[in-house]
């Protein structure tokens, strides 16, 4: 009998027919491989070969590595660009800010203009020493509001040197100061026909808001839709000059007198003078300073309404009065529904 051995023509046969086990990974040229017999296949098997053929997918992953930083890097540098190029655009489009020390005697059109440069803003600090003064956040609101709306109809109860460079950015309009403490009226100057400065009386003490504010609830001369010069009210201020009364404006400044006690006049007339002259216009933006005092407060929601408020910063708010001469009431009634 004869026995095939593992070297007989049969097993070699088999082998030729059986390829051997490779990994996934492989190079590109085959590799010459020898089926003479079941040791020489398995010594073949056995060569580290996997190691060799993957060498490749190695460098690629290696590629890959190197080039991460190199892409968060240009990311980085296009984030500072955009970065730079926002910080410089908004820098020249807002308008500096004034200095807060007393300006010489000068010509209020001399004035820096927001697109010329001026000496830096207060700090914060600074500011709170004078309780009057704007902050630089508020004097942005309120020269951005006249910027938007320039050359406009512009006036002002109080004067300040803050409030100086608002006649320059209102270049081409009118602006009026009304002022009651004549030191402050004597240390400025105009040289312009649109920009004028006049002394006015406030005759009623702040300790009177109360019952001011009671007298125009319970009495209809005080309704918007009476006449401001013969009102019979007495919030009226109707010894203002002539112009004033007949001049619609655009934007009305509140900041004037200084109510800063009891004794001194409040600014009880002037907010309400402010809101029956909003009325009397088209549009007009009526900005109340000090807000944060009670009386600036009660009356500003009783004459020009909490649903006008459009803007605020700080101690200052902006509301936006749309004419309404003929309405009986400054506020609409408010309903409230019990469910």
């Amino acid at each position: 009998m004869i026995v095939a051995g593992c070297g007989g023509p049969e097993s070699k046969e088999k082998h030729q027919k059986m390829p051997p086990e490779v990994p996934h990974c492989h190079s590109p040229v085959t590799p010459q491989v020898r089926f003479s017999s079941l040791v020489s296949l398995k010594a073949q098997l056995d060569q580290p070969y996997q190691h060799k053929h993957c060498r490749g997918s190695k460098n690629m992953n290696f590629s890959r590595k190197k080039l991460i930083p190199f892409l968060v890097l240009i990311l980085s540098i296009i984030s500072v660009l955009r970065l730079l190029r926002i910080a410089i655009t908004t820098s020249s489009s807002s308008p500096p800010f004034p200095a807060s020390t007393a300006l010489p005697p000068t010509a209020l059109g001399d004035a820096c203009s927001p697109l010329s440069t001026c000496s830096k803003f207060p700090s914060e600090k600074n500011v709170s020493a004078n309780v009057t003064g704007l902050r630089e956040k508020e004097y942005r609101l309120l020269s951005n509001l006249i910027w938007q709306k320039a050359p406009c109809n512009l006036l002002i109860f109080g004067i300040d040197p803050q409030y100086v460079s608002l006649s320059s950015i209102n270049a081409g309009g009118t602006t009026i100061f009304l002022e009651d403490d004549h030191n402050k009226i004597s240390t400025l100057k105009t040289n312009s026909n649109t920009t004028r400065v006049y002394q006015v009386d406030y005759q009623i003490p702040a300790k009177e808001a109360y019952k001011l504010l009671k007298h125009a609830r319970e009495n209809p001369d005080c309704a918007p839709s009476s006449k401001l010069q013969l009102s019979k009210c007495q919030l009226a201020l109707k010894n203002l000059p002539q112009e004033v009364y007949e001049l619609k404006w655009d934007v009305v400044v509140v900041d004037g007198p200084s109510g800063s006690t009891p004794d001194e006049p409040g600014r009880m007339a002037a907010i309400y003078t402010a809101s029956m002259m909003a009325r009397n216009g088209n549009i007009t933006d009526v900005v109340v300073h000090d807000v944060d005092r009670m009386i600036e407060k009660w009356f500003s929601w009783e004459f020009l309404c909490d649903e006008n408020l459009v803007s605020s910063k700080g101690r200052l708010w902006n509301f936006r009065i749309t004419g309404q001469s003929n309405s009986t009431n400054f506020c609409p009634a408010k309903t409230i529904t019990i469910e």
